[in-house]
């Protein structure tokens, strides 16, 4: 039986993943956009994919937009007004069309015990979720740590010209990482399964910052060693200094916001408690130790 889903934010990184994943299934997509946007004109080349356009101010033409879909999915990324407003939006819409299902803009570590004021994106998508877990609607939340491509990139866990690994507090804390195509298969199979549970944990690799060094050390064939960098309590409090010297406190991902992760990580508050990677079959996962040596891979490629 075909499955009708309504993506929002599918011109995002992780949504074009979605859709794509989407539609290796028996699945239509529709396609939220904005008026005046252009960006997902090209995503209905498919003629399973279908774009609508609604403001998310007009809750009329949203809950047209919405109407008839067996599940809404958010990939919408942002701070407040994204993740708390538009999505309240978009919930209201889906239960005034009759919706019966609402996979919310999740897609993290888990944020529902993390300490009041120490993570602001966290604490966005905890704030929404009270209003999803109020809401006439079965919802679903993919829970899956980093996303494991951020080592390589916007977050400095790794210092690979030095030859070290960074960590706070201790080195042992079990981190969780799952990549951003892992995430997308699963969001696509957690959009088509009614019975989903309200959390689906996942995690592509759990790995402490010793390991991730043992790793960097057997793919390079040279010695990676471990960086104190500090407490977590530390970091918080460069964290705070950092968002109170922001210039844009509507930055979704400045480097005070960084630190509030591995503050997060780190402290083993945002640790995934009930990982069930085989809910949807077996799967070979995409593991950090993959990342990194096709990250290596393409820099020596490079330098050659």
């Amino acid at each position: 039986m075909t499955t009708t889903v309504l993506l929002a934010g599918a011109t995002g990184d992780l949504g074009q993943r979605i859709l794509r994943e989407l539609l290796t299934h028996d699945a239509r997509v529709r396609v939220l956009t904005r008026p005046g946007s252009r960006s997902a004109a090209a995503l209905d080349a498919d003629d399973r994919v279908d774009v609508v356009v609604a403001a998310y101010g007009d809750h009329d033409a949203l809950t047209e937009a919405v109407r008839g879909v067996d599940v809404v999915v958010s990939a919408v990324s942002g701070t407040r007004s994204v993740i708390v407003d538009a999505q309240r939006a978009l919930l209201a819409a889906t239960v005034a069309a009759g919706v019966p299902r609402f996979v919310p803009s999740d897609w993290s570590a888990d944020y529902r015990s993390i300490d009041v004021g120490s993570n602001r994106n966290f604490e966005l998508r905890r704030e929404f979720a009270a209003d999803v877990d109020a809401a006439p609607v079965r919802a679903t939340s993919v829970l899956n740590g980093m996303f494991a491509e951020l080592l390589t990139g916007d977050a400095p866990l790794i210092l690979f010209g030095r030859h070290k690994v960074l960590y706070w507090s201790s080195p042992d804390q079990v981190l969780d990482f799952t990549t951003k195509d892992d995430v997308a298969r699963v969001a696509a199979l957690v959009a088509l399964d009614p019975d989903a549970p309200r959390v689906v944990e996942v995690a592509g690799s759990r790995m402490t910052a010793r390991e991730i060094a043992s790793t960097m050390t057997e793919l390079t064939g040279e010695p990676f060693g471990l960086q104190w960098a500090g407490t977590t309590a530390t970091l918080s409090a460069m964290s705070k200094v950092g968002r109170r010297l922001s210039k844009d406190p509507d930055e979704a991902f400045p480097a005070w916001q960084g630190m509030q992760y591995f503050v997060n990580m780190f402290s083993g508050q945002a640790q995934l408690r009930h990982v069930d990677n085989d809910r949807f079959g077996a799967h070979e996962w995409t593991t950090v130790r993959d990342v990194l040596a096709a990250h290596l891979g393409r820099a020596a490629r490079t330098a050659g």
